[in-house]
């Protein structure tokens, strides 16, 4: 028999429990006794049912689930503007939840419940069991701006780490510095990786040498900026150029500068990334390495509405690009 004959009350009839339980089977809920859940998920294999990836009009909710580590960043509030303005263009509303760092996955049961046209996941790490319990519910699902290890068969949209990282060092080169540092994300975390790897090419490319003294790890915050920039700048022989994994991290480096009475280009430039709406009100304005972050959201927005139609590919990358501004100059004479 066809997927579309079988119902939920044919599978709970035959199972002999509720059309309730063969959803949370579906759903991947957990509260299913081992022995309920197998005799049920037989059923639903032998009978042929399955899950549809894209919906129907009639079947949409029209809720777009956003899930995201924090909300108190420029980054993120980029981020949720870029949904919130592709949904409404879709006739969708974005249904927001905060994790602030906690591991519990109980969003997982809210979103579902609710039975969402689709998820952004903005997460770091990636639960563990989000994508099975959402592939089981039918939910298409888009990992943004993924940071950390993941199944290569998620859906992803990003950006063009290494080529930002290149193009900030190249720009520094270029200025005439050749003692730059620079201050990544989390060492763990893949975007950072990419990001160093793109300076160290850069450096290679001018025939610099990759000195380790000159690396520091940050956590993409402003505190850890101001922290590694701190022990940079103690070395015996400073750079004169800083390039920071994140804008937050840069206003950070700012500060620590300012600690110093060091002017900022005239005896340190400094670069960032992500081109958030500070950059342009810090003084002196930030040249940094714009993500284009709305459109990575616009994007996500579009694949879950339409997952079998679209003709983009599953692991999508959005090209960044330099914005040059007032924090760098070549280095004092």
């Amino acid at each position: 028999m066809t997927n579309t004959r079988v119902t939920i009350a044919e599978i709970a009839r035959e199972a002999g429990v509720s059309e309730a339980t063969v959803s949370k089977v579906l759903n991947g809920r957990t509260e299913v006794a081992p022995a309920t859940r197998a005799r049920v998920q037989a059923l639903l294999d032998a009978r042929g049912y399955e899950r549809r990836g894209v919906r129907t009009e009639d079947e949409r909710t029209g809720l777009i689930d956003l899930v995201i580590s924090e909300l108190n960043t420029p980054w993120s509030m980029d981020v949720l503007r870029g949904a919130e303005q592709e949904a409404r263009r879709a006739g969708a509303a974005v249904v927001v939840t905060s994790t602030e760092g906690r591991s519990d996955e109980s969003w997982l049961d809210r979103v579902t419940e609710r039975r969402s046209d689709g998820v952004l996941l903005v997460l770091s790490p990636l639960p563990s069991g989000a994508t099975r319990r959402l592939t089981a519910a039918g939910i298409p699902f888009v990992l943004v701006d993924p940071v950390g290890g993941f199944d290569p068969a998620i859906p992803t949209v990003g950006v063009t780490n290494w080529a930002g990282g290149l193009a900030a060092t190249e720009h520094l080169i270029g200025l005439g510095h050749r003692r730059i540092g620079i201050v990544t994300g989390p060492a763990d975390l893949v975007c950072s990786q990419q990001r160093l790897e793109g300076y160290r090419a850069a450096l290679g490319r001018a025939g610099l040498p990759f000195d380790d003294e000159l690396v520091r790890y940050g956590d993409f915050r402003a505190d850890g900026g101001a922290r590694e920039a701190r022990a940079l700048l103690d070395l015996p022989d400073p750079p004169t150029a800083l390039f920071a994994g994140s804008d937050l991290q840069a206003t950070g480096v700012y500060a620590e500068a300012h600690r110093r009475g060091l002017r900022i280009p005239d005896e340190l430039s400094v670069v960032g990334f992500d081109d958030v709406a500070l950059c342009e009100w810090v003084s002196p304005t930030l040249t940094t390495v714009r993500q284009p972050l709305l459109e990575m959201a616009r994007m996500a927005i579009r694949s879950v509405l339409d997952p079998a139609t679209s003709d983009r590919p599953l692991r999508l990358e959005l090209a960044t690009s330099l914005v040059t501004r007032e924090s760098t100059a070549p280095p004092p004479a």
